[in-house]
């Protein structure tokens, strides 16, 4: 049963085709629509 949903699973998986941005999903980058969305930095007061 388990190998009938992970077959199932994998029809529906997309492969990486940004590899070069994965370092930057790992760091907790924030993309919006697939646009990397720069934060503002903090200013020290």
């Amino acid at each position: 049963m388990v190998f009938n949903l992970v077959e199932s699973a994998q029809q529906r998986w997309r492969a990486v085709n940004a590899p070069h941005l994965v370092a930057l999903v790992r760091a907790d980058a924030l993309f919006e629509r697939g646009q990397l969305v720069e934060r503002p930095t903090p200013v020290a007061a």
